[in-house]
């Protein structure tokens, strides 16, 4: 005779081992993560604005149209290396030790690829890392050295180089990814596929293929191209990042030099010497020239897209792989009269992504919530299953694509640059952010007490033209986040001192006089 207890008990295991099947029955996803070298979210369609009409991206778009947007992802800190360090670490530059383009990566430290070898994935890197040194926790990896070349690239393995002559290298990645997901996979085991793509980094060199696209457009101009810098400080004034005075006619423009003799650019350096533009006019040409690039190789990039997507269909993959889009931060286009990055005014504070995860994610779906590049490896390994070590410093944004905010999320981000003196003379900054409020601490000015601070309200002021800092009216907002900024700074265990300027170690631009 069995007994209530007893019939409780077997009921509780035949629950228990119902769960159990059904866990089974639902495998791990694969993660292909697409990731790009400064590429803004103002020339993906997805994400509307200006340049939406000329339909920039219809892969990464479709992503979007099926899966989740982040209108609110930032990063910790606006350059390349160091955002890729923070990328395999989940940690800010103070913790990584990755300041800079120019220091040292150090690949012993733990980084979510390990972790996630050792909890049954499959993991592979194929593009830029811009992290010298051999890469660790990839069971299959291919990258580029340092910044790489558009055509002809080189490739770096374990084995050592590759060059892959007569090809462009946007189409490299994508071939080596999609050997790998083809031709090397185990299929009996779950994967990470990193696809790094070198493109759309300066000197925005197109593909052959691309380079009639917008050739009689006129791509519509951001309203600040001629920002005076009005009601900011030296820090603004004294950078060395506008198309004006900084966007050169060889090496960006291509009209000057070895370019005249390439049948790509012999038309555009016909007219340029034939013509001269000068002042406005010059700025405004510089300008359309600058984005008609920049967008052509961003074209690359979306075709990679593409094609893996179609990979992934073939292979029946689809419907148990989170597909994620990204890149290294954002990127000026022509805000501000701007190029690069570095600042952490929005264009370049603030980078895309986007996720499509059938039957996760809800088609179509907008998430605003704060998002941080320190999130992007605990939701790697979320996603994975795998145990998220304390020591990281983000959160996991699984709960956000499933369409749920945690109660504790947070609600300010903290950002730091370093790299002074350096490329484009952007000075060393910290700040915080509360999703309408900016805080900006510029330091190390030759200005009284050594320091400047800047502060915008968003809501009024989308385009940070008008620093309240000095604004009676904001003096309670302003004083609250500068609390914030303190707290955020124990909060990330920030040092007091940052490391010292790196003086002498490369050689860098001397800083320009200030705007007249």
């Amino acid at each position: 005779m069995i007994t209530g207890r007893q019939l409780c008990s077997t009921a509780a295991i035949v629950v228990a081992l119902n769960v159990f099947v059904a866990g089974a029955a639902t495998p791990r996803p694969n993660i292909v993560w697409i990731f790009s070298d400064d590429h803004s979210y103002q020339t993906i369609g997805a994400y509307g604005g200006r340049l939406q009409s000329l339909n920039p991206s219809p892969n990464i778009d479709s992503l979007a149209r099926d899966g989740m947007r982040f209108d609110r992802c930032y990063v910790g800190n606006s350059i390349c290396a160091p955002s890729r360090a923070t990328l395999l670490t989940g940690k800010h530059s103070h913790l990584n030790g990755k300041y800079d383009n120019r220091d040292a990566f150090n690949h012993d430290q733990q980084q979510f690829q390990k972790i996630l070898q050792k909890h049954g994935y499959q993991t592979v890197m194929v593009g830029k890392i811009h992290l010298n040194g051999m890469m660790q926790g990839f069971d299959y990896w291919e990258v580029l050295p340092g910044q790489g070349k558009y055509y002809n690239p080189d490739f770096i393995t374990e084995e050592g180089k590759t060059h892959y002559e007569g090809r462009y290298v946007s189409d490299v990645i994508t071939d080596r990814a999609l050997n790998w997901l083809e031709n090397k996979r185990d299929v009996d085991k779950p994967f990470m596929l990193m696809v790094h793509h070198k493109a759309p980094h300066r000197n925005w060199d197109p593909a052959d293929r691309h380079m009639s696209k917008y050739a009689d457009v006129e791509i519509p101009e951001p309203a600040n191209l001629f920002d005076d810098y009005t009601t900011r400080g030296e820090a603004a004034h004294g950078q060395a990042m506008e198309i004006d005075r900084h966007m050169n006619l060889r090496h960006d423009l291509k009209v000057e030099g070895h370019w005249v003799e390439n049948p790509r650019f012999a038309e555009r350096a016909k007219w340029f010497a034939e013509n001269k533009p000068t002042g406005r006019e010059l700025v405004k040409w510089k300008y359309q020239t600058y984005m008609k690039d920049f967008m052509r190789c961003t074209w690359a990039v979306d075709e990679s897209v593409g094609r893996i997507l179609k990979a992934l269909d073939e292979q029946g993959l689809s419907d148990n792989t989170i597909v994620m889009y990204s890149s290294d931060q954002g990127f000026y286009m022509g805000e501000h009269g701007w190029f690069d990055k570095r600042f952490m005014y929005e264009e370049s504070f603030r980078t895309p992504l986007i996720a499509r995860w059938p039957g996760k994610i809800k088609t179509g779906t907008v998430n605003d919530d704060l998002v941080q590049n320190i999130d992007f490896a605990e939701t790697f390994l979320d996603l994975a299953g795998a145990p998220i070590p304390g020591d990281m410093q983000g959160k996991s944004i699984v709960p956000l694509l499933k369409g749920k905010t945690p109660r504790n999320w947070r609600d300010s981000l903290y950002y730091h640059y370093y790299e002074y003196p350096g490329a484009h003379s952007v000075r060393r900054h910290e700040g915080a952010f509360n999703g309408r409020y900016k805080l900006i601490r510029f330091y190390g000015m030759n200005v009284p007490n050594g320091e400047e601070w800047e502060f915008y309200d968003l809501k009024n002021d989308p385009t940070e033209m008008n620093n309240l800092v000095n604004n009676p009216e904001y003096a309670g907002r302003i004083a609250e986040l500068k609390k914030e900024l303190k707290k955020l700074k124990k909060q990330y265990r920030v040092p007091n001192e940052p490391p010292p300027q790196q003086q002498g170690r490369k050689k860098t631009q001397s800083k320009p006089a200030k705007r007249k």
